[in-house]
């Protein structure tokens, strides 16, 4: 009971701070490892793209592609299985129209090759998303062609088609979709949705049942994409709420006990490596459960997903300062955080583009899935920039590996790699990059591999130190000093001999020869020359330091 009001009081007192604090907690640092990503949806093009001429998706794609990376963006979800249907050449399934205008046409390329290289080209990752059990209507295409194949697999609802999740064999060719991505397309991820049963499906087993059924789809997905490419992250997109927690209820919608999606014991588990859940809620039905999400991550990546779509008019009545705390909460919590859909986002519905782009002062890195590895990659070495201002490196690499790298730049030295706005390039593809090579920064290069891990960083100076003056020298006398030469265009005839603090104790002519000083106690003193008009003009200093005899060691 005394655990369940202390949890009580900490949550209502982070309430009121969070309403107050909103824009102060958007005012923090950037953080150097945070998930800033989009769902950048196809299906009906809503998202991308909206022609059907392929030069015209192409450069929309690109376009996109620019607002995101210019905001500080970092991962796409890029909707890659629609409906039982695909926007890559798959031997599985057919073509989604999105691409062709027509249902199992292919276009003239590749959309999926083509947004993973342009992604990877700005430094972001991309994420096949995969839409797992939905087919759409019973008669479309993706549907028809799977039932035909797999009668057993597939169950009307309605007027949709699903695969019965109930089936073990479900997950056998859920694993085979996502394989044969991973087999053909460099990926960063594979980011499943639907991964739950459907709400109108009329459950004929006990929860815990229900439970196992979509865990065992999950569990044969890690198992097969791991076995080939154990960097690609898995991820899941749950409903937002995991399940009822001991204040806050979740109204009977929540992913553990209304869907049978078991998300944190997938993390726990570890046949999960990341979660978007779909938080599209405010106030109380957003807070408390992203502290949930947060306190059961075991070390994973949580990433929620704000409903931005509410920001339109048209769709719901959300202002923007809500986001605003949303944001700013979720950064407290060191959670990332993901946007439905992009087409709200690039479209700058409210402002909430350059939130954005206030928001995140500096780039930001995937975070490391340590659990996989963590392995520190090789440094980088030779750093030096070319006369056409090219900074170039070498790494020494193994023929099968395959490193990217980070490159940040600072007027200080060593180049300080654990402040975010010092990253100039992120993930960058090649071992150069063009920079201002003027010699007013330095530069520091590390080497990232596939799981995010980064290596310790090769420092390279090219500021300049500004070297210091060399102080005159002050010359040593005993008996005797020599002045300086006499510049021809000085009268003075003779030189004044006065202590530091301007006491004058001799005179002495000046006329080349050396002046004796036998009758000076030792110090520093100045010589100054006296002009016939009794005008004096400093010459510099001396110090008078006699050699003492040793004693003798007999």
């Amino acid at each position: 009971m005394k655990e369940y009001i202390r949890y009580c009081i900490f949550i209502c007192c982070l309430f009121a701070a969070w309403s107050v604090r909103a824009q102060e907690l958007l005012q923090q640092a950037s953080p150097k490892h945070e998930i800033r990503a989009v769902w950048l949806t196809t299906i009906g093009g809503i998202d991308w793209p909206h022609s059907y001429d392929a030069t015209k998706q192409k450069e929309e794609l690109k376009s996109i592609l620019d607002r995101l990376k210019k905001a500080g963006i970092n991962t796409v979800l890029l909707q890659t299985r629609v409906r039982g249907t695909t926007i890559y050449p798959s031997a599985l399934e057919p073509w989604d129209g999105c691409m062709s205008g027509t249902p199992g046409k292919a276009p003239s390329f590749d959309p999926l090759q083509f947004a993973i290289e342009e992604c990877h080209q700005r430094g972001m990752q991309l994420h096949a998303w995969v839409v797992t059990l939905p087919l759409g209507k019973w008669k479309n295409l993706g549907c028809t062609q799977l039932r035909k194949k797999h009668p057993r697999l597939v169950k009307k609802i309605g007027e949709d088609g699903y695969l019965n999740p109930e089936q073990p064999e479900t997950a056998d060719y859920l694993a085979r979709c996502c394989s044969e991505i991973v087999d053909h397309y460099d990926v960063d991820g594979i980011h499943l949705d639907y991964i739950r049963y459907p709400e109108t499906w009329k459950q004929r087993v006990q929860k815990s049942q229900g439970r196992a059924h979509i865990t065992r789809i999950v569990r044969s997905i890690h198992k097969e994409i791991k076995a080939r490419k154990p960097w690609v992250m898995l991820s899941c997109a749950p409903v937002g709420k995991h399940d009822n927690l001991l204040r806050y209820g979740s109204n009977g919608w929540n992913a553990r006990t209304a869907v049978c999606q078991d998300a944190q014991q997938w993390l726990r588990e570890g046949i999960m490596d990341a979660l978007f859940p779909m938080m599209y809620f405010q106030g109380n039905q957003f807070f408390p459960f992203a502290i949930d999400w947060q306190e059961h991550a075991y070390g994973r990546i949580v990433v929620p997903g704000l409903g931005i779509y509410f920001l339109d008019p048209r769709e719901g009545h959300w202002t923007l300062d809500e986001v605003k705390r949303q944001l700013g909460v979720l950064r407290q919590l060191e959670l990332g955080h993901c946007y439905f859909r992009s087409k709200f986002f690039t479209d700058n519905v409210k402002d909430i583009y350059d939130l954005e782009v206030y928001n995140n002062r500096a780039p930001a890195l995937i975070p490391p899935m340590w659990w996989q590895s963590d392995k520190v990659p090789p440094m980088p070495a030779d750093g030096n920039v070319d006369k056409e201002g090219r900074l170039n490196w070498t790494v020494p690499l193994a023929p099968e590996s395959y490193y990217l790298f980070n490159v940040y730049a600072s007027k200080q030295f060593p180049v300080d790699v654990s402040n975010p706005m010092n990253l100039v390039a992120c993930r960058w593809l090649e071992n150069s990059l063009m920079v201002k090579a003027n010699g007013s920064v330095n530069y520091a290069i590390t080497t990232i591999d596939r799981y995010g891990n980064e290596s310790e960083p090769f420092q390279l100076k090219l500021v300049k130190t500004p070297s210091r003056p060399t102080p005159p020298r002050i010359p040593l006398a005993d008996k005797s000093v020599v002045l300086p030469v006499k510049p021809s265009t000085l009268d003075a005839d003779h030189v004044l001999i006065e202590t530091i603090e301007g006491q004058s104790v001799a005179s002495r002519p000046y006329n080349g020869s050396p002046i004796d000083v036998s009758s000076l106690p030792e110090g520093v003193y100045q010589w100054r020359t006296l002009g016939k008009k009794g005008r004096t003009h400093r010459l510099g200093f001396f110090t008078i330091k006699r050699k003492t005899s040793c004693p003798s060691s007999n």
